[in-house]
């Protein structure tokens, strides 16, 4: 009887053992396929599947610029003008970028998209896939070639746990629609540079395809039609500021052309001139809820998730 008990006790044992080694393996490969992505402001994102960890635009700094009305009155930070040198928050960076990094993708050169990158990119040796321009001004703040994978839109790269399509684009129709920049950076840089410096130097959007996601990216409220049609992300981040609405039918086509994402994220739309913790309301209020009346009606079985700055989203 004694022996018997005995040999019941370990199979319950063994049953018990393997169950929990399940779980854990289960356990485990449901944390690997979650895609985790932590909003910066403007357009900039934290995207880690797994021990992958890219950033997309990673500005951090959000200097006070110049005379805006988006400066806040209860910001006792300097004023920063078109003439005067750039300068990095370098302490902000170091209290958001903790984790190893190893892509930053950037889809234009102006200083609320590339500005921090150099001092990142440092920090971190990741390697920087931008334009030429975007390039130039990295090699002048001494990043080294090695690091530097220089694209015009077009290419479609396979690395070892993702791939990245680069996708020509265009700008946001920014001052009314005036707004036309066709200069790059074609000639060597000496540092200092100036935010006038900062110029867009063309302009690109990216679908990365993570092991398990597919996520399309935005650095502007625009896109070249012809580009993104039948893309079929399973996540898109569409940039929503107000330069959207110069643009025909602009949520609507987009959506369609995606194949109605599954989730979208809105970016691009927070006023990136004031620090991480200052109200967003005025934001969220003329930008938001009008882009979620949008969303209503052009894509109803979208889930839209509005970030928060430096929270995470897990997507499963």
């Amino acid at each position: 009887m004694k022996i018997s008990n005995t040999k019941s006790t370990k199979r319950v044992v063994l049953k018990s053992f393997f169950l929990l080694i399940f779980l854990l393996s289960f356990t485990q490969n449901s944390k690997a396929q979650e895609l985790k992505l932590k909003y910066f402001g403007g357009a900039g994102w934290e995207m880690i599947e797994g021990d992958l960890n890219i950033l997309v635009d990673p500005y951090i700094s959000r200097l006070k610029l110049g005379d805006s009305p988006a400066n806040s009155k209860k910001d006792p930070r300097k004023n920063f003008y078109p003439k005067d040198v750039y300068v990095s928050d370098t302490v902000m960076i170091d209290k958001v970028i903790t984790k190893k990094v190893d892509f930053i993708l950037v889809h234009h050169s102006h200083l609320d998209h590339l500005a921090d990158v150099p001092y990142i990119a440092k920090k971190t040796g990741a390697t920087v896939i931008a334009t030429e321009t975007s390039c130039k001004i990295l090699k002048a703040y001494g990043i080294p070639e090695k690091q530097l994978l220089r694209v015009r839109g077009g290419e479609d790269y396979q690395f070892d746990q993702f791939s990245v399509r680069v996708i020509p684009s265009i700008h946001s129709a920014l001052n009314d629609k005036h707004y036309y920049d066709s200069r790059m950076h074609t000639d060597e840089i000496e540092l200092p540079l100036k935010l006038e410096d900062f110029i867009e130097g063309k302009s690109l959007m990216f679908l990365i395809r993570f092991k398990n996601h597919k996520v399309l990216t935005a650095g502007s409220m625009n896109f070249l039609e012809r580009e993104v049609e039948g893309l079929k992300p399973d996540v898109i981040l569409p940039g929503v500021n107000f330069s959207r609405l110069e643009i025909y039918k602009y949520t609507e086509r987009l959506m369609a052309l995606t194949n109605f994402p599954k989730i979208v994220i809105p970016t691009h739309w927070d006023n990136f001139r004031v620090p991480y913790g200052f109200s967003q309301e005025d934001a969220i209020e003329k930008k938001i809820k009008p882009f979620l009346k949008e969303m209503e009606l052009a894509s109803p079985k979208s889930k839209v998730i509005v970030p928060v700055h430096l929270e995470t989203i897990t997507i499963k």
